[in-house]
């Protein structure tokens, strides 16, 4: 018998039969229908696509490469189609979340602008929804990877809680009562910008002394380096390391050497440490959550930077001594939280799509059975008694 994702995928383009409407997470998890969604992490570097079920256990994950940023905004969606109808194939997709590096706007359709894709103003969500047989629903990847946590990792049972993502820079989410605060415009949660040293270092966002300055991937390599490169005595040890070639210092060497007991690089992470808990401090002075997540690339170093982190976070909170402490914790689910979130959170949009598919089956089996019946010959009438 035909089915609807017969139907659905007949023709070259494939086309889609439903338009996302994008549906608030404050809708009960407990009615989101328990289906099988993927989520896609895109980053500068890969694209990442998973089957999550709704547990947040995944089912199955591909992984590509991201296209060079130099190329149009149609052939990074190309690569998230082909990795959408691949795992298609061997799973039942009811839905698409989008997990993207950039700022998305508050309708969750556009993202506005992403540093390391050609995406300026790109209408990523109907894009995709035209091309794809299920609903398509697009966030920042902070906060998807935020909801993750609170989900199924290191912020389950917490109401107020506020993600901190350290990588190439700082990224962050807020979620509060089970909802992600977006801002009036979309685009909450970079706390990386906020200034934390007037006049300090150039940022790539063009303002100076960005708290991603000096609590980040980039800001640990950039110290590294700037030592090796003065031929520093207590950099002796990483520039044998890499042979003298500077440029080749790199945020999981200086963590490996860190571990390993080398007393410049772990110097490193206790000052970026120390900085990341003057701006937990800030942000609890703004926000009083009940708990920070640390997750990103950078966080795989453990206490060497977490207990900086908490140590200056208790020196610097305002009213310390006479108020609670948010804890502070790392990430569970490590680089796939991203798009992990991005599948739960597409749950809450499947539910249209189920009911849009049950309709348009039945409206289709009717047409088969109408054209059944115009094709076959019509039956002998009985004979007259």
């Amino acid at each position: 018998m035909s089915t609807y994702r017969d139907f659905a995928h007949r023709g070259t383009a494939r086309a889609t039969v439903l338009r996302t409407v994008g549906t608030r997470e404050r809708r009960s998890l407990l009615t989101a229908p328990r289906v099988p969604t993927v989520g896609i992490d895109i980053g500068g570097t890969k694209v990442m696509a998973g089957v999550v079920d709704p547990d947040g256990n995944i089912l199955e994950k591909l992984r590509t490469e991201t296209p060079d940023k130099s190329k149009s905004p149609r052939v990074v969606e190309d690569t998230i189609v082909e990795l959408v109808l691949d795992l298609s194939d061997r799973h039942d997709v009811h839905a698409v979340g989008i997990g993207a590096a950039g700022w998305v706007d508050a309708d969750r359709s556009k993202v506005l602008f992403a540093p390391h894709l050609a995406w300026r103003d790109e209408p990523l969500r109907d894009a995709l929804s035209s091309r794809l047989a299920v609903p398509v629903m697009v966030d920042n990847d902070a906060n998807t990877a935020a909801w993750a946590e609170w989900r199924f990792g290191a912020g389950r049972g917490e109401d107020h809680l506020v993600m901190i993502t350290l990588g190439t820079g700082i990224g962050g989410a807020i979620l509060e009562d089970g909802q992600v605060k977006r801002g009036k415009f979309g685009v909450a949660g970079e706390f990386g910008h906020m200034q934390v040293v007037p006049g300090g270092h150039r940022c790539p966002c063009g303002n100076r002394g960005c708290w991603e300055q000096y609590s980040s991937g980039n800001a640990l390599v950039r110290e590294a380096r700037e030592l090796a490169a003065a031929d520093s005595p207590v950099a002796y040890n990483i520039i044998d390391r890499v042979k003298g070639n500077v440029h080749e210092i790199t945020g999981p060497l200086i963590t490996e050497l860190a571990r390993e007991g080398d007393a410049m690089c772990i110097e490193l992470f206790q000052d970026i440490g120390q900085w990341l808990g003057v701006g937990i401090a800030n942000l609890a002075a703004a926000l009083d959550p009940s708990c920070f997540v640390i997750g990103g690339g950078v966080s795989a170093a453990d206490d060497l930077l977490i207990g900086p982190a908490r140590d200056a976070f208790r020196r610097n909170l305002t009213g310390r001594g006479y108020r609670p402490e948010a804890r502070i914790a790392k990430a569970q689910l490590g680089p796939e939280a991203g798009m992990v979130g991005a599948a739960d959170l597409s749950r809450l949009v499947a539910r249209r799509f189920r009911r849009a598919k049950r309709r348009r089956v039945e409206r289709f089996e009717r047409y088969e059975r109408y054209a059944q019946a115009i094709r076959s010959p019509r039956a002998p009438q009985d004979p007259p008694s």
